[in-house]
């Protein structure tokens, strides 16, 4: 073989070899988003997933495709989005709340389903453990059902005197009832009758804060069922046209004019979603990936609303708030 002909067989040998690692760079990962509401109201929560995946080289527009779903707080609406989902060939589904990864788990028992928000995913029987959760299914768990008792002492700590306390979620939800066990629980153990306002398939947000008032509630204990997330403005101008107090289960109400939260930072859970998405896009199986716990919360303040009512937040309060909005 002559020296010319024997480089351009070099040549080609070495473009068929580099194919396949052209051809797997050029790979597009497709995901798909099951949100209670828009992009624009869960800017913070999806820009940190957005950011997180940027950080693992998941670049939109060139290896990245993102196909965002939102119920518009109806949880009827999250069966017909993640079987849409399925239909668009997505390569994974990232899933907000329990309704929403339930309806993923449903929708294919094949993609991978990586859920953020979510209050208890053994209780209510989406994985089989946090340590090994079987599956297609894995993730990040908000514990809220725990977090429900927390708030209620804050709230006794805010307002020492108050005997009556609503706590405003829909009961369809497989999460809400372990959550308002631990809530009735917590209650009588601080003296406080505990009262649920339900929201029901209406969702008539007005008629419920109208029970609180004629059931005499001194203070609300605000959930975080789709239909409340996605209206969280709504919410807050109920709360201070009732002049009533409330702690709530996400920063973002804070932000809006509500008095309290204490909650887990959700911005960081969508960053920490971004870490399983790589390790499932690198080969990983979501049976095999442990389920995390929260590692940071953050107890917010708004000293605005808190004169509108007449409150004064004791100094010990001031002094663990991580956000005080003045």
């Amino acid at each position: 073989m002559s020296r010319f002909r024997r480089r351009q067989f070099l040549v080609a040998a070495g473009a068929l070899l580099a194919a396949p690692l052209s051809v797997e760079a050029q790979k597009i990962y497709r995901i798909g988003v099951l949100e209670t509401k828009s992009i624009a109201l869960n800017a913070a929560n999806f820009g940190a997933f957005r950011q997180g995946l940027l950080q693992f080289g998941y670049v939109e527009g060139r290896n990245l495709e993102l196909a965002y779903r939102s119920s518009s707080g109806g949880d009827d609406q999250f069966a017909g989005l993640a079987s849409e989902l399925v239909r668009l060939k997505v390569d994974l589904i990232l899933a907000r709340g329990t309704p929403a990864t339930l309806a993923a788990k449903n929708a294919s028992r094949t993609i991978p389903v990586v859920m953020t928000g979510i209050a208890d995913p053994v209780l209510t029987g989406i994985v089989a453990s946090l340590g090994r959760p079987g599956g297609n299914v894995t993730g990040l768990t908000t514990a809220i059902v725990e977090l429900h008792a927390k708030r209620l002492q804050m709230l006794k700590e805010l307002l020492p005197k108050i005997t009556r306390v609503a706590t405003l979620m829909d009961m369809r939800n497989l999460a809400s009832a372990p959550i308002w066990k631990v809530t009735v629980s917590a209650a009588r153990s601080l003296g406080i009758e505990p009262q649920l306002l339900e929201l029901g398939p209406a969702k008539n947000f007005e008629s419920a804060f109208e029970a609180a008032v004629a059931q005499r509630v001194d203070a609300l204990l605000v959930g975080l069922d789709p239909a409340i997330q996605a209206n969280v403005a709504r919410f807050v101008e109920l709360a201070a046209k009732h002049r009533l107090p409330a702690i709530y289960a996400a920063g973002e109400f804070v932000d809006a004019g509500g008095l309290m939260s204490y909650a887990p930072s959700y911005p960081h859970m969508y960053r920490k979603a971004a870490t399983y998405v790589d390790r499932i896009f690198k080969g990983a199986k979501p049976a095999d990936l442990p389920i995390e716990l929260p590692t940071q919360f953050e107890l917010a303040i708004n000293l605005r609303t808190a004169k509108a009512l007449g409150i004064k937040f004791p100094p010990a309060i001031l002094l663990r708030a991580d956000r005080v909005v003045e």
